[in-house]
């Protein structure tokens, strides 16, 4: 998040933990987060902070803002779960011109054994773990959605890959 100031708009905020990592330079923070309960935590967490933090129902395809209205979109284990066609066009809907897409998520391995192994558990772990896939191809869907991909860092954490970075609009 670093880098990041203005108006920022975090998809799938979860329980709002992320909301102690923005920097100061960020005046206002909007939280989308489907989940009633989870909505009330990051509320909690919220009401800690010197700064301005909206939380709204609503779903990563489907934000109740208008076009054009934040600095930075924030995604966080968000297009592993999410309509990654609907969600990616809806944060180009939403960051105005030259605003970027900060996104950390799981991406299918690149290493052919690892691949195949997340293709074969991926629809049962979808079951059980919220929706998510975790042979989805992240870094391709950016690019296919007319983002320019600026930096990158593939990381590995108990054995499933994932990419952390920032993209802007084409």
């Amino acid at each position: 998040m670093r880098g990041l100031a203005g108006r920022v708009i975090e998809l799938g905020a979860g329980d709002g933990v992320k909301l102690l990592c923005y920097p100061e330079a960020v005046d206002e923070i909007i939280l989308v987060e489907p989940d009633f309960y989870l909505r009330s935590a990051a509320q909690q967490v919220a009401d800690t902070l010197p700064r301005t933090v909206q939380i709204i129902d609503g779903t990563p395809a489907a934000v109740p803002l208008p076009d054009g209205s934040c600095d930075a979109v924030v995604c966080s284990l968000v297009l592993c779960r999410a309509p990654v066609a609907q969600t990616l066009a809806e944060v180009r809907r939403l960051l105005r011109q030259g605003g970027q897409l900060r996104f950390y998520e799981h991406a299918r391995s690149a290493v052919a054994p690892l691949a195949l192994t997340q293709s074969l558990v991926s629809p049962l772990w979808a079951l059980a773990g919220g929706g998510c896939h975790l042979d989805r191809v992240p870094l391709r869907a950016i690019s296919a959605a007319g983002f320019a991909i600026e930096r990158v860092d593939r990381r590995s954490f108990r054995g499933f890959s994932h990419v952390v970075g920032a993209a802007t609009a084409r």
